[in-house]
Parts: C-alpha cells; sequence; structure tokens
C-alpha cells in the first residue's frame, strides 16, 4: 500500500484559495454586459448550445452529488443508475412537450406559460410553491459544503466548535458565490459553470486514477473484489414500492421527477430559455443527457473504488455518514496537491449550484411577483431590485443552510424535499399542455391535493391497506412502511392532473369560454 499523508497541507490550501479567488474574478469580468432584465436573467439569450449543456449538468450537480454518489455506491451497488435512465428518457419528453411552449414568445419564467394557459393566480402559486421548496432543497445542498469543509480545513478550525465551523465554510462559499451571481447575473453563472464543471470533472478523474494507483493490483483487484461483493449490480427488477432504487422506480419514477426538475423548475428552465432559438435549447437539454450518464457512472465507480480501498490493507474503518467518505480520503489518503485539486472540484459544484439557485430565486421573484405588482417600473429599477433580491435570497439560503444540520444521506433528504413540490408542478403543467377543458379553479385544487399527498407520503408511513397491496404486488413482504421518494413525483402529479381535471369540469360554468390548451 502505498505510503499515505494525512490532511492538508500549504499546497492544497494554496490551490483551494487560488480557485475561490479565480473564479470570483472570473465571474466578475461579466458584469458590465448587465444592462436589461433581458441581460441579467437570459443572458441576452446569446449563449451557445454547448456551453448551457454544461451549465444544466452543472446546475444539476451539486457537492450532495459528489460526496453522496460516492457514499451510496460504497453503501449499496450501482442501482443508482436505474434513476439516471429515467433523467435521459425524461429530456426526450420535455423536448417533446415544454420547450416548444416555451419559445413562443418571450419568457423569463416558466411559470409565465401558466398565465397564458390560466390566470394570475395559478401563475403565482406555481412561482411560490417554487421559491419555498426550492430555497429548502437548496438549503439542504449548501449545507453540504460545511462537511467538505470541516473535513479539509479541520487543523484551522479546530478552535471552533462544529457548529461553529459550519457556519464559516458555508458562509465563504456563499459570499464569494453571491459576488459574481450579483453583478454578472446568468450570463456569468453559466460561463463559471462551464469552468467549475471542467475543474470538479477533471477533479474527480484525477481521484479515480490516484485511487487505482492506491489499491494494490490496480483495477484487477478492483474487479475481482467489487464483483465478488454484487457491487457492479445495476438492475433490480423488484416490485417493492418501498424501495428506492429499483428498475422501475428509477426508469418511471426518475422520468416523472426529471421531467418536472428539467421542464417546470425556473433553476433549469432558465437555462432552456437562454439559448439562441428552440432547436438549440432542445440540442443543449438533450446533449447533457449523455454527460450526466458518464458523470454518475463516474461518481458511482469512486464510490465503488473507495469500498475496495478501505477494505485492502487493513485500512477498514467505520463512518458515521456515508456522506464523509470520499472527503475523508481526498484529505487523509490523497497526495498533497491533488488534495487541494479534489477539494477545489467539490468547492466548484457547490458554488455552480448555488449560482444557478439565486439567480433563478430572483428572476422568479422579480418576474412573477414584482412586475406583475408593478408593470410600470423602469427597467433601471427592476435591474436594481433584481441585484437586491439576489443578495436577500443569499441570506435566506444561508440561514436555512444552517437550519439543515443533521440528517442521514444529505442528496436523498435534498431530492425528496424537491420531490415533494415536484409533483404538483409537474401535474399543473401538464393540465396546461396536454388538455382543453382544465380552468384555474380546477387546476388550483388539483394541485393542493397533489402538494398534500405528496407530503404525506414524505412525512407519513403508508396506510396498512396500501402495504398489503404493495406486497401482493410485489409476491413478497415490503421492504419498508414508507413509499421510496423516487415515485413522489408520479403520485403528486398524478393526483394533480386527475383532481385538477375532474375538478375543472365540475367548476365550469356555462357562460365560460373553454380555454384552449397551450400550443
Amino acid at each position: 500500500m502505498a505510503a499515505i499523508p494525512m490532511g492538508l497541507g500549504p499546497l492544497d490550501l494554496a490551490i483551494i484559495a487560488a480557485y475561490l479567488i479565480g473564479i470570483t474574478l472570473f465571474g466578475l469580468r461579466f458584469r458590465k454586459a448587465q444592462r436589461s432584465l433581458r441581460d441579467y436573467f437570459l443572458a441576452d439569450r446569446n449563449v451557445p448550445w454547448w456551453a448551457i449543456a454544461l451549465s444544466i449538468v452543472a446546475a444539476e450537480t451539486s457537492t450532495l452529488t459528489i460526496i453522496s454518489i460516492p457514499g451510496l455506491a460504497y453503501d449499496t451497488d450501482l442501482a443508482f443508475l436505474q434513476v439516471v435512465f429515467g433523467y435521459l428518457v425524461a429530456r426526450v419528453v420535455i423536448c417533446l412537450l415544454f420547450i416548444p411552449h416555451y419559445f413562443r414568445g418571450e419568457m423569463y419564467t416558466a411559470y409565465e406559460l401558466m398565465n397564458r394557459r390560466f390566470g394570475p393566480r395559478l401563475r403565482s402559486l406555481t412561482a411560490g410553491l417554487f421559491l419555498i421548496t426550492r430555497a429548502a432543497a437548496e438549503g439542504v445542498r449548501v449545507f453540504a459544503v460545511s462537511i467538505v469543509v470541516r473535513i479539509a480545513l479541520g487543523p484551522l478550525l479546530g478552535g471552533f466548535s462544529e457548529a461553529q465551523a459550519d457556519i464559516i465554510a458555508i458562509a465563504v462559499v456563499t459570499f464569494l458565490t453571491l459576488i459574481y451571481t450579483f453583478e454578472g447575473g446568468l450570463t456569468a453563472v453559466i460561463w463559471t459553470d462551464v469552468v467549475q464543471m471542467v475543474i470538479y470533472i477533471g477533479g474527480t478523474l484525477v481521484g479515480f486514477f490516484t485511487l487505482l494507483h492506491l489499491i494494490p493490483g490496480g483495477w484487477t483487484t478492483v474487479a475481482a473484489a467489487a464483483s465478488e461483493a454484487g457491487k457492479f449490480r445495476v438492475f433490480d427488477f423488484s416490485l417493492d414500492i418501498t424501495r428506492t432504487y429499483t428498475f422501475w422506480a428509477g426508469l418511471i419514477g426518475g422520468t416523472f421527477l426529471t421531467t418536472a426538475s428539467h421542464g417546470t423548475d425556473q433553476l433549469m428552465v432558465q437555462r432552456l430559455l437562454a439559448a439562441r432559438n428552440e432547436r438549440e435549447s432542445k440540442t443543449a437539454l438533450l446533449a447533457s443527457g449523455g454527460a450526466i450518464l458518464l458523470q454518475f457512472s463516474l461518481f458511482l465507480m469512486v464510490g465503488v473504488m473507495l469500498w475496495v480501498f478501505y477494505r485492502q490493507g487493513g485500512l477498514a474503518q467505520t463512518f458515521t455518514r456515508s456522506d464523509r467518505i470520499f472527503p475523508a480520503f481526498i484529505v487523509e489518503s490523497m497526495p498533497h496537491g491533488i488534495s487541494g485539486l479534489l477539494i477545489a472540484a467539490i468547492l466548484a459544484a457547490a458554488m455552480s449550484n448555488l449560482s444557478a439557485a439565486l439567480n433563478s430565486l430572483s428572476s422568479t421573484f422579480v418576474v412573477d411577483f414584482y412586475m406583475k405588482a408593478r408593470p410600470h417600473t423602469t427597467e433601471q429599477a427592476r435591474m436594481r431590485l433584481s441585484r437586491v433580491a439576489t443578495i436577500v435570497w443569499g441570506v435566506v439560503l444561508f440561514a436555512l443552510a444552517i437550519l439543515s444540520r443533521g440528517g442521514g444521506r444529505v442528496v436523498e433528504v435534498g431530492l425528496s424535499i424537491a420531490s415533494v413540490a415536484y409533483g404538483a408542478l409537474l401535474g399543473v403543467f401538464l393540465l396546461g399542455t396536454l388538455t382543453r377543458r382544465a380552468n384555474e379553479n380546477g387546476t388550483m385544487a388539483g394541485m393542493l391535493c397533489g402538494f398534500l399527498v405528496n407530503a404525506y407520503v414524505w412525512l407519513a408511513p403508508l396506510p396498512e391497506w396500501a402495504l398489503r397491496l404493495g406486497a401482493a404486488v410485489a409476491g413478497h413482504p415490503l421492504a419498508g412502511t414508507k413509499l421510496a421518494w423516487t415515485w413522489y413525483v408520479l403520485l403528486g402529479s398524478g393526483v394533480t392532473f386527475a383532481v385538477g381535471y375532474v375538478s375543472s369540469l365540475l367548476f365550469a360554468r356555462k357562460e365560460e369560454p373553454v380555454v384552449t390548451a397551450a400550443r
């Protein structure tokens, strides 16, 4: 076994500092180009498709992804890839169903489509739900930064309590990200995303090959040990609805999850709207799918290799949280210089995701609430408010990150929070694009029911009748008592669509004209 250094050295800290300063200065390069809301929130619709594709990948890759996905493979196997297959199918659905609507007229947010189809109340409701749940989910993502920084800078933060160290770590990353997002808008967000993706993928590849070097026998040892333990297993065709990573939950649930996250969530839709035209928007989304498959495969393989590494040469140890495995390996076992590069890579993913959230939350608040209430304000006043809103949301996310301390695998907590809202949002958008009879009152009733059903299954165990039915379908007793989060969006959107459609028929009045579905 190769000699193993402990902790970060001066070279590692210099690399991390150089990254943080460099990416902030790079983002500030775009501040002079922001003269209107179109510049600030849509990057003047002048971004090449390949940059948008990489930005989409970076936006859906947070610190959660880089530290939790390897931890997931360490604990289990490669079954998470079944969810990724659903991610790919969803991109085709979005290209066919939603993107054509977004390019009919100039839109700044996804929820303007709801105003066009249903009316202002539903627009406010969907935009408000996005603001609340995106902020809550992003708080969990930002908290994950503290896990990495606390492990990396443990000796430097030795004089602080764990809570104080978390606050310092989150504050530094939030402040630096806020600087360039505040100044450069979506243009800065997208181009820093591109750089940050190159950094975190490059850093992870370095980690991959370093692991191969540190494991005696290299890939031969990894393949033999992982195969014997079943770590390479991808498919699970069980019908158990309480098991998170099965083929059906992954393919079907992953499709509905990503159709919602990339088709109705302003964080992703904003990037699609920034494309030069509809064709480039579709090309960017489809190209991002291939990159996502390769990326998740890489992260999962790193987790499998970490499992082999810690069981070779008497290095096996117990981790209190699987989220800490990869960061701990980087700090304790990687050569100096490479450790700093990998910590910088994880911070790159964190800042990329945070900047995307800040800009999307700001755009939704300004466009869907402020401009609706005060449509005649000047462009200068709107720009000023947009920057102020970015600061306010930065403070909100910082506070929510502090409140997110604790819990299990943070990636699953973050995805669960998002999935609770996504079901209702997707159901509303499907009612608006697939039906002609749905109206605003009926759709709002469906949205409320869908959200409440999702919130119930997230917080409470399934009722006894559902457990018996699930066991009968699966052919064996269920593994748990709670519905797997991968099914949340399908359930929520199904309830929203069904209740919304029926309610629309009941609420319809003879004097009301039938509203044509968005075309």
